[in-house]
């Protein structure tokens, strides 16, 4: 498989669950500095000029939640999902497509606004708003969604490498993770996590 990220991005998730995952994979890192994600060659791969994206023998996968259950369904033997529960698997879901659908999207209002908006006032209001609203989701994440010590409880699962994904980008939204003492402790334990270590190396390896 070909694998591709970029630093800081959404991707490390997809990333961690490879390397949880045993995965074979090579991993093509872009430079949105200098808009490799909208070449020629990476848009004829992901037409949406993002990542990640994933290159497997069966074609083409984007969006992370889609790659974290397909990473999970292609290695069973790793456990990172509650195959044979659909409760279970379908709350795993919900978590992973709130931290898709509903925190991200409250992010990237800080950094990337001009999806949504042209004027100057209303960027500098959406960016301005940007601790206030992932502040909320935090404190949903930490009362409601977090079970402990991993995301779903006591099983780790592709929930807990997309959280970690995440809750990193905190610092950069102005926003104290320490203010969610389970959200923090959890970024903790994941990187005492050899094979995460690993994947953290290498999405943010210079």
């Amino acid at each position: 498989m070909k694998f591709y990220y970029s630093p800081g991005s959404c991707a490390l998730a997809v990333q961690i669950a490879l390397f949880e995952a045993g995965a074979d994979f090579e991993a093509t890192r872009l430079n949105f500095g200098a808009a490799e994600q909208s070449s020629d060659a990476f848009l004829a791969i992901n037409p949406k000029a993002r990542v990640p994206a994933l290159v497997t023998e069966h074609g083409i996968l984007t969006e992370t939640p889609a790659l974290l259950l397909y990473i999970a369904q292609a290695y069973p033997d790793a456990a990172l999902a509650p195959l044979d529960n659909p409760f279970e698997l379908a709350r795993m879901q919900a978590f992973n497509n709130y931290l898709c659908s509903t925190v991200h999207v409250a992010h990237a209002h800080g950094g990337r606004g001009v999806r949504w908006a042209d004027q100057p006032e209303s960027l500098a209001d959406m960016k301005n708003k940007v601790p206030e609203t992932m502040t909320a989701c935090f404190e949903l994440i930490e009362q409601e969604y977090f079970k402990g010590p991993w995301v779903m409880g006591e099983d780790f699962s592709i929930c807990d490498g997309y959280l970690l994904t995440v809750s990193n980008w905190l610092a950069r939204d102005q926003v104290d993770r320490t203010r969610f003492p389970k959200v923090d402790a959890h970024a903790a334990r994941m990187l005492e996590r050899p094979l995460t270590r690993q994947a953290w190396e290498q999405h943010f390896a210079e």
